[in-house]
């Protein structure tokens, strides 16, 4: 038995030649080339000693891939149980779970200070190994939702293409950075500017493109399914990176990796296996994931650039401690012979990683 929309509306259509107009072919050039300029952008960030060193000591990466192909697909699986989802509801959540991580967590790890060397690592990684994870996680999860053979349907020429998209950039961006270090900040502010118009000509050629047939797949517990999934992976990517003791920096950036979701793949795959009529308006499901993970990983921006203003600098702390233990090591001390030995604060040719933990200034001593 195949899944059918129980709950669609019947008299959703898709608009006429919906992928063929030049509103669309436009729009996919825009997305390819803004895709190819943000990826050299991050790839000039990168180095290539930091990235042989992920692989050589990959625990980064090993928790990121368990988060992005353990966390997400479980977590698609339970939505559908909990909310009740009919089958075709719960398949297109299933197979945006399913999906690996994409570009859009690079760009949110870059703004939450994350290692962009990891970053882009966990990209490329997760989308290679979509070729055998979503044709396995789709055989095994779906089993009971449709009874079609979902692994054919994997679109593994998308996969390939995106892998393309990532590493030609990426290695373009590395090789500058390390050939040509003096080009390099005129290419990332170049290519923040061109990505800011570009993103706006994709919201407004969208808005055109899509129209008011979103607004179909607007119902409650679609929109809780696709603001709970993202959280739910940020939170627990994070939390899975804390348990196993890595750093700050790398704990956010699988946190950003496990929440973003390659939605371009889950579109493919709705639309190379339901036809419209079957799948009526949760065609636009990704859509709306999109939208809501973009807000999210925004709204997570946001709080973590606050706390960076607001809790007090390393640095700052350290020069208070410093100058509070220089005024006590200035007292003089009584010596046994009458005279007294003054103790003077370090030098300016000493660094304040002199001080001991017994708040000695590791200065010069003279006997008067």
């Amino acid at each position: 038995m195949e899944a059918h929309n129980g709950s669609g509306p019947l008299n959703f259509t898709l608009p006429p030649n919906f992928g063929k107009r030049p509103t669309d072919l436009a729009l996919s050039a825009i997305l390819v080339s803004m895709l190819l300029i943000v990826m050299l952008s991050l790839g000039c960030t990168m180095e290539f000693n930091k990235i042989k060193a992920h692989f050589w000591k990959p625990k980064g990466l090993a928790i990121a891939l368990v988060a992005q192909y353990g966390i997400m697909p479980l977590t698609a699986f339970l939505m559908g149980k909990i909310f009740r989802l009919n089958d075709i509801e719960a398949l297109a959540i299933l197979i945006c779970g399913c999906s690996p991580g994409g570009n859009l967590s690079n760009i949110f790890s870059l703004a939450m200070k994350g290692d962009m060397n990891l970053s882009i690592v966990m990209t490329t990684c997760s989308t290679f190994f979509a070729l055998g994870m979503m044709p396995l996680l789709l055989y095994i999860y779906s089993r009971g939702i449709y009874d079609g053979d979902l692994k054919e349907k994997v679109p593994y020429g998308g996969i390939v293409l995106s892998l393309v998209l990532i590493l030609i950039p990426c290695t373009i961006g590395i090789f500058l950075n390390a050939k040509r270090p003096q080009y390099v900040r005129y290419v990332i502010k170049g290519g923040m500017i061109l990505t800011l118009l570009l993103s706006v000509a994709v919201i407004a050629l969208s808005a055109i493109n899509v129209g008011k047939s979103i607004m179909f797949v607007m119902t409650f517990h679609l929109w809780a399914t696709s603001s709970l999934m993202p959280f739910i992976g940020f939170l627990l990517g994070y939390v899975l990176s804390a348990l196993f003791r890595l750093s700050g920096q790398c704990s956010r950036t699988v946190s950003m990796e496990t929440g973003c979701q390659n939605v371009q793949l889950c579109s493919t795959i709705l639309n190379v296996t339901f036809p419209p009529e079957v799948i009526g308006p949760l065609f636009f499901f990704p859509l709306l994931y999109m939208i809501c993970q973009l807000g999210e990983g925004l709204l997570l921006i946001a709080i973590f650039r606050c706390y960076e203003k607001i809790k007090p600098s390393e640095d700052k702390t350290k020069m208070i401690y410093t100058a509070a233990t220089t005024e006590e090591t200035t007292i003089p001390a009584p010596l046994g012979n009458g005279t007294h030995k003054e103790c003077f604060p370090p030098t300016a040719s000493l660094p304040p990683s002199g001080l001991d933990l017994e708040g000695n200034s590791g200065g010069q001593c003279g006997v008067n």
